[in-house]
């Protein structure tokens, strides 16, 4: 059965300005796939046509243009001679990255549709009732990428360190101004797990995306901000400061600039990692063609060229330790949403 067209499609991979496709690079593209027996079996048992027989669908749940699309749209470009197959890349944004959960739960398991899912999206399941469970629903792939959380004060700021924030912020009951972008998401449960281990209120402000909460931070409207590494031509031009991170290693790009782990928060690590998974039910078989493609596309020299200048890193897992790891972040976010009275009560 033919998978039904997704609306709003962006141009595919192969269209891209450095990847023309013309009449030799599909023949490349046949003789890649010929010399290599393990993509060319059938997808499925009683299967006709070997697999993939037509173009593959990604899902991407953010704008075209952004960073993480730009990321993904090379990733494809390097995968699609891999598999003969050009990869449309279909952009639903919006609601925090979790488009990708109806459609890809909609899809036909056939290995022709896969999905860029954020942890937002299994975080999103825990705080609202939908229909639909990216646990149960979806089959990973493999991760491929995470980035770079800090917390952030205007540059005019008296705080030169997250010790004096969280002094004051103690000394200030619920006078601290704080913003995110979002409740639920990431930057807000990294900040929320810190300031709940000193007792500290304060005020939440979310923010729509990163251009409005910088703004508001370099303008000093609120007082601090947790933000991933949109921040950076803004910390790079002064007009803001990077108190720490929350990586698990400092930052190359600010080696100066401490960890929350170097400051005594020992599981204060959020990097947010991201991974590509396909329909519950997409064969084993085709699964492991899609990790291994997709595996040697994410460690090409122009991929990681790539994640390199939005400051993201390579965080390869495997098929297996993808799932697991997932598994462990639901369970950990289950626990910090309980503690933050956010936790979806389950229907009766």
């Amino acid at each position: 059965m033919a998978t039904t067209p997704l609306p709003h499609v962006a141009p595919d991979c192969s269209s891209l300005q450095h990847s023309p496709v013309t009449r030799r690079r599909w023949l490349g593209w046949s003789l890649a796939l010929a010399a290599s027996p393990a993509l060319a079996s059938p997808a499925q048992p009683g299967a006709s046509l070997p697999w993939p027989n037509r173009p593959l669908q990604l899902i991407v749940p953010w704008p075209a243009g952004g960073q993480t699309d730009l990321t993904l749209r090379v990733l494809c470009e390097e995968a699609a001679p891999l598999l003969g197959q050009p990869i449309v890349v279909i952009n639903k944004p919006g609601a925090a990255g979790t488009q990708v959960a109806p459609l890809l739960k909609a899809a036909e398991p056939d290995g022709h549709t896969i999905g860029q899912v954020p942890i937002t999206v299994y975080r999103h399941a825990l705080m609202n009732a939908v229909p639909w469970d990216p646990v149960a629903d979806f089959s990973p792939i493999l991760q491929v990428s995470s980035v770079t959380f800090g917390i952030l004060v205007p540059a005019s700021s008296p705080w030169h360190s997250l010790a004096e924030l969280v002094d004051w912020a103690q000394k200030h009951p619920g006078e601290l101004i704080l913003g995110s972008t979002g409740i639920g998401t990431t930057a807000h449960l990294a900040m929320e797990e810190i300031l709940l281990q000193h007792g500290v209120r304060y005020v939440h402000v979310p923010y729509k995306g990163t251009a409005d909460q910088m703004l508001a931070v370099a303008g000093a409207q609120i007082m601090a901000g947790v933000n991933s590494t949109g921040f950076a031509p803004w910390v790079d031009q002064g007009k803001i400061r990077l108190l720490a991170t929350f990586n698990a290693q400092r930052s190359p790009r600010w080696p100066e600039v401490p960890t929350l782990r170097e400051l005594g928060y020992e599981q204060a690590v959020y990097t947010s990692p991201w991974g590509l998974a396909a329909p519950h039910g997409t064969p084993e078989a085709v699964v492991q063609k899609l990790h291994d493609v997709f595996r040697q596309a994410m460690f090409s020299e122009r991929h990681q060229a790539a994640l390199a200048r939005y400051d993201q890193t390579l965080d390869y897992l495997d098929t297996h330790s993808y799932r697991q790891a997932v598994l462990n972040t639901v369970e950990r976010e289950k626990r910090l949403l309980k503690r933050m009275n956010l936790l979806a009560h389950p229907a009766n």
